[in-house]
């Protein structure tokens, strides 16, 4: 199918309802506990205690960021190749805060990548899944980078 074509398998007079936000995201992972505290030591997650019944019976071990406006569920499954990134928009101070929190963290340099309308770090967890920090501040980032 040609992109600039409309797909014929739709109803063109149906517009879709308005969407309030991504709710979650599954994230697989080999060892859920281990998962789990990756994700506490290094993004800051911990788990939605309302949830926490869906980890019976191999549902989701829900966390959450600290505002409570991201949400993780992570399901225990053998290990994949990973195809989508997840990508967390931050500010450019809160950018520098990362750069610093994922080398300590991670143990290793984290290299800003220049995109020249913004600025992401790339990481993986353990199981492989990317992930990315973006921040569109990109003047206020790039003269704080050169200093």
């Amino acid at each position: 199918m040609n992109p600039s074509e409309p797909d014929k398998t739709m109803n063109p007079a149906s517009t879709p309802p308005a969407l309030q936000a991504v709710d979650h995201i599954h994230i697989h992972v080999t060892d859920r506990p281990k998962a789990e505290r990756w994700y506490r030591e290094v993004l800051g997650f911990t788990r939605v205690p309302e949830l926490e019944r869906w980890t019976a019976d191999h549902g989701p071990l829900t966390l959450r960021n600290a505002g409570g406006t991201i949400h993780l569920a992570l399901f225990e499954r053998p290990a994949q190749p990973s195809r989508t990134t997840i990508a967390m928009r931050v500010t450019a101070p809160d950018f520098l805060a990362w750069r610093t929190h994922l080398a300590q963290a991670l143990g290793r340099p984290m290299q800003a990548e220049d995109h020249e309308v913004s600025w992401s770090l790339y990481f993986v967890d353990p199981d492989g899944n990317p992930y990315e920090i973006t921040s569109y501040e990109y003047e206020d980032l790039r003269s704080r980078l050169q200093a």
